[in-house]
């Protein structure tokens, strides 16, 4: 029992940090909303538009994070030379996707924005504002790659240390910016845009210190990356930013579903998603620390182990999300009050809100499990799985019962809880199939 206890032990050790990490990020989308919001609905829908563009970008290169993660965990493990070689390739990948999408997407901002948009004043401050933030996805990219290679070596504490000081500059100066403050520019909405994009260039700026620091003996910045390992860096990459990047696409599906059932409908699931996306980051850091262990694991040809730590890591997160998860459950008319002062929305959120708490545990496995799996090097494995069982099964299945069958928000819920619960199992049926142990890298 003492064993159990010290690796759930080491599994928190190592998730913890970026649970605070992802916590910070959510927290200052909140911010950011607010500090703009203070300008009007116009100023706040329009960088809501052009963030949401930037985040369908920032998906395409959002695969090289595990990419690099896994291959890193694999050569500690079997304790190889070179383990900044993931690194080296992830780089060099990211920096050439980065440069030609951010160009791109800044001459075609207008067409992009109007995908998402068609008003025009909305349009006009998104436009601006997805410019500016487009400029960052250089930094994002490599960032992604320094993270996955730090938290590969089990160093997630270096995540959350980067990531706070990036959120404390960006709150600071958007703010300035935004409002003219301490003899700054005033910008309004654009603002937020250049805020970010700075902050985003000083973190990156402070990863490459820490890593001149801790990994040139390791093989940062030696030599040039062998095209075997940028091949392989590539593939791994490829998989799960394409699952990414349709899964936000698969978010813009639903919204749109649900927009056809009203304004109340569309109101109360904006706040149902946000709420389910908040909570379930415990589960996405005890992910991303089993992705570390597992791979560790495989690199020095312990299966046995690897397999034990991808259930560790879910048993922990079943028991936290259980807890976080009680509120919505017990008392949801009190939740939904802090967001909602008519009793009609309440009323049409609280079997819904219950409904998300049951989500949110039963989640757990397609959590865990599915970056577990891209810790062995399965990434095209959790990509087909996690897209067919969204595009194929609940967004049909959604429009069939809450639009078809008349059922509203409810059945959509209700459908997405099943989708959850399949999703999860089929998860946890691949996992103890084992056969993801021929997959090492």
């Amino acid at each position: 029992m003492l064993f159990v206890t010290r690796r759930h032990g080491k599994v928190i050790r190592l998730a913890f940090p970026v649970m605070l990490g992802m916590l910070s990020q959510s927290m200052l989308n909140l911010i950011d909303a607010a500090l703009v919001g203070r300008l009007g609905e116009v100023a706040l829908a329009g960088v809501g538009v052009g963030g949401y563009a930037m985040f369908m970008l920032t998906a395409i290169v959002f695969g090289l994070s595990s990419s690099v993660q896994s291959q890193t965990a694999q050569r500690v493990g079997a304790t190889a030379t070179g383990i900044a070689q993931p690194l080296q390739s992830g780089l060099t990948i990211g920096l050439a996707v980065a440069l030609v999408l951010s160009l791109w997407a800044w001459w075609q901002a207008p067409l992009l924005i109007g995908l998402i948009n068609q008003t025009a004043d909305v349009q006009s401050v998104a436009v601006d504002y997805f410019r500016w933030r487009v400029v960052s996805l250089i930094a994002i990219a490599l960032t992604l790659c320094f993270r996955g290679y730090w938290n590969g070596r089990q160093r997630t504490t270096l995540y959350l240390r980067i990531i706070v000081a990036v959120h404390v500059l960006n709150v600071l100066v958007s703010a300035g910016l935004i409002y003219g403050l301490a003899g700054l520019p005033e910008m309004g909405p654009s603002g937020a845009g250049v805020g970010t994009t700075l902050s985003l260039f000083t973190g990156l700026a402070l990863w490459v210190w820490v890593s001149l620091k801790g990994a040139r003996s390791h093989g940062f910045l030696t030599h040039w990356p062998s095209l075997p390992t940028l091949r392989r860096t590539l593939l791994l990459a490829v998989p799960h930013s394409i699952q990414q990047f349709c899964f936000a696409a698969g978010y813009a599906v639903l919204f749109l579903l649900i927009g056809q059932l009203g304004t109340s409908s569309v109101a109360v699931a904006h706040v149902l998603i946000n709420l389910s996306l908040l909570l379930i980051l415990p589960g996405v850091g005890l992910g991303v620390a089993a992705m570390s262990l597992v791979g560790e694991a495989m690199g020095r040809d312990a299966q046995k182990e690897a397999h034990r730590w991808g259930l560790d890591a879910l048993s922990v997160a079943w028991l936290l999300l259980t807890i976080l998860a009680l509120p919505m459950l017990l008392i949801p008319d009190i939740i939904l009050g802090i967001f909602f002062e008519s009793a009609s929305l309440i009323a049409l959120g609280k079997l819904p809100l219950q409904l998300t708490a049951v989500m949110i545990v039963v989640d757990a496995g397609a959590l865990v499990l599915a970056q577990a799996l891209m810790g062995a090097g399965a990434q095209r494995t959790v990509m087909m799985l996690t897209l067919g069982m969204q595009w194929l099964l609940f967004l049909p299945l959604a429009w069939w019962v809450g639009i078809e069958l008349d059922q509203g928000l409810l059945g959509i819920w209700l459908i997405q809880l099943l989708y959850r619960l399949v999703n999860s199992a089929g998860f946890l049926w691949v996992w103890q199939r084992r056969h993801w142990l021929t997959a090492a890298i």
